[in-house]
């Protein structure tokens, strides 16, 4: 019975795991559709912060995710140097702004 248990808990794991993997290749694809690849990347900068430095910024801030989408669609700057962030409304539409800001704030 327990080796069956362990069989079922382990492929719950590969199933939500497996679901995560194609949830966070949907989002990347939609971020580089909406054009946010070209400054932006996971795991380095480009022009704008990588991803992974947005999320470990904003860690434990309840209000970032308000926060951040509010930036991507007006635009903004100095909270990353001096290179201004482009408004990117109405060009992309707000419930992708809002899928691709909390898929950053995951990482």
């Amino acid at each position: 019975m327990f080796q069956y248990l362990s069989y079922v808990a382990l492929a719950s794991t590969l199933v939500v795991c497996s679901a995560n993997a194609l949830a966070t290749e949907a989002t990347l694809a939609l971020a580089q559709k909406s054009g946010c690849l070209n400054c932006h990347s996971v795991d380095k900068k480009i022009l704008g912060p990588a991803y992974k430095e947005v999320a470990a910024k904003y860690k434990g801030d309840k209000t970032a995710e308000a926060k951040l989408i509010q930036k991507v669609k007006v635009g903004g700057s100095g909270s990353w140097g001096n290179m201004p962030m482009p408004a990117n409304s109405p060009q992309v539409k707000d419930e992708d702004i809002k899928t691709i800001v909390q898929w950053v704030l995951t990482l």
